[in-house]
């Protein structure tokens, strides 16, 4: 689907920029309420307003991100709700009860506002604390996982979120600095990372490894796949499930639950009988990921990681 260059950035705020809107907002048309799982600022949820929604509830972990979507969408009237809560489990919102949505869209990861916010600890800024919890229902932030943490877990994070070769002697490293000074600061986790993986470390490294804690930190893949069934199984007959993501475990989650549920049998290949529901739950939307335009990756670099997959719920 092609980006109409009048379009492309004219829901972003100060906020957020939301990453691929025109092509949610097509994908979403004619959609009467829509639930925008990962609120934000309220980019997508504007967009699709504008686009014609009849009505958008959004949900997100965080207060200030309600505050913000609250006061940029107010003109919007009872078109629009904010709640609190976590996309995956819409069963503990009790507004939520018995709704039925035309279409859901998740926008996973963090926005650009919790990445610009040193209090946040999402970067690796000099001085920022080890925080990292997108909302109040994270159990710890970064600093109680990097301190409490055992050796074998923290290489499991950062083997299974990072995608790093030398995990473990990250793992070793962080252990072994804990045990005289904690690691409370991005500087703290800065010098670990360079004193396992060596000095010629880059801002990419750092970039991946604390994306990989900050995972960890808010159980995102964890959520992501408990959520998808339970999110499907408040979709209308046809109705449309979006899910952007920006990490390669995100996309593969959403990439094989939208191939199961688009499958008719998913019984094991050698299986003599099928014993599974024996017909596919619904369609796929998109037979590749939809990416970001030139133009939109030039407008925001973060669109860059970007991967749009789509769902049809059957009748």
């Amino acid at each position: 689907m092609a980006v109409m260059n009048e379009a492309v950035g004219r829901w972003d705020s100060e906020y957020h920029a939301p990453v691929l809107a025109t092509e949610v907002v097509g994908l979403l048309a004619g959609a009467g309420c829509v639930l925008d799982g990962t609120l934000g600022g309220g980019g997508h949820s504007l967009a699709l307003l504008e686009g014609g929604a009849a009505r958008v509830i959004g949900i997100d972990r965080d207060p200030s991100a309600l505050e913000a979507a609250r006061t940029r969408l107010a003109s919007f009237g009872d078109r629009f709700t904010a709640l609190e809560g976590n996309y995956a489990y819409p069963d503990r919102i009790a507004a939520l009860d018995g709704v039925v949505f035309d279409g859901i869209i998740l926008d996973l990861g963090v926005s650009s506002r919790q990445l610009d916010d040193e209090s946040r600890g999402f970067s690796f800024r000099p001085g920022a604390p080890l925080d990292m919890r997108m909302g109040n229902d994270a159990d710890a932030d970064a600093a109680t996982l990097l301190a409490d943490e055992r050796e074998e877990e923290l290489t499991r994070i950062f083997r299974e979120y990072a995608d790093e070769p030398k995990a473990g002697r990250l793992a070793r490293e962080i252990v072994r600095r804990r045990q005289t000074h904690p690691l409370t600061t991005s500087d703290d986790l800065v010098n670990a990372i360079r004193g396992a993986l060596g000095a010629r470390t880059d801002a990419g490294d750092f970039a991946r490894i604390f994306q990989a804690v900050r995972i960890a930190v808010n159980s995102e893949l964890r959520d992501l796949d408990r959520a998808l069934p339970a999110l499907r199984a408040r979709l209308a007959p046809g109705g449309t499930f979006l899910v952007i993501a920006y990490h390669s475990g995100e996309d593969r989650i959403v990439k094989n639950a939208f191939r199961d549920w688009s499958t008719a049998c998913i019984c094991p290949p050698k299986q003599p009988f099928c014993t599974c529901r024996g017909k596919p739950l619904g369609s796929l939307l998109t037979r590749k990921a939809m990416v970001a335009g030139p133009e939109e990756t030039r407008r925001n670099v973060r669109s860059r990681s970007a991967r749009l997959r789509g769902y049809r719920h059957g009748a």
